[in-house]
């Protein structure tokens, strides 16, 4: 008998990063569920796809969680790859940056986590990947809001690993430094 594929949710699944581990996973056999806070459905092929969802908010994690649950009977894996970047010095950035550095990178991570672990726990196994960066391990100047964020995150994850041990979760985060995206080509063209 074939075993069922795996159901991953790749959260901001309309990014350069999201839709790289969609077309990963689902060149991999696996059925995946697209979430973002876009509408339009990105194109890819073999995807459920949740759009208008501000991750950010507890409520809209849930609500998705759900759907996936209902549509599939279980989620077996959470890459979240949603986040922003912005830089400004320190003791010179606003507070609204700081503000939106933690929404977009911290509390994405906590709600998509949170909400995931009922149906994981339940079924005694899953994984929740969280993307973190370089600058949460060393922040360079002018990068205090990101790499705190993204600190956080990290600490987060730490957080969840030990919490979740020996319940069959794995819990992981990856740190890439700078991706080559058609921004980062445009922004350090050298």
């Amino acid at each position: 008998m074939t075993p069922e594929p795996a159901v991953h949710v790749v959260a901001g699944a309309e990014g350069n990063l999201g839709r790289a581990v969609v077309a990963a996973l689902v060149a991999r056999g696996a059925r995946v569920v697209g979430a973002d806070r876009r509408e339009a459905h990105p194109g890819f092929a073999g995807a459920l796809w949740l759009g208008g969802a501000d991750l950010s908010d507890p409520a809209a994690c849930d609500r998705m969680v759900a759907a996936v649950v209902e549509r599939f009977g279980r989620i077996d894996g959470i890459a979240q790859t949603v986040g922003g970047f912005a830089t400004a010095p320190a003791a010179e950035g606003a507070p609204e940056l700081w503000t939106e550095m933690y929404r977009l990178n911290l509390m994405t991570t906590l709600n998509l986590f949170r909400a995931a672990l009922p149906p994981m726990r339940a079924a005694g196994r899953g994984a929740l990947v969280a993307v973190a960066a370089k600058p949460g391990l060393n922040a360079p100047a002018g990068f205090g809001a990101y790499a705190a964020s993204k600190a956080a995150v990290l600490r987060l994850v730490e957080a969840f690993a030990a919490e979740l041990k020996g319940e069959g979760l794995r819990v992981n985060a990856v740190l890439p430094g700078t991706m080559d995206t058609p921004q980062n080509r445009a922004a350090m063209p050298d």
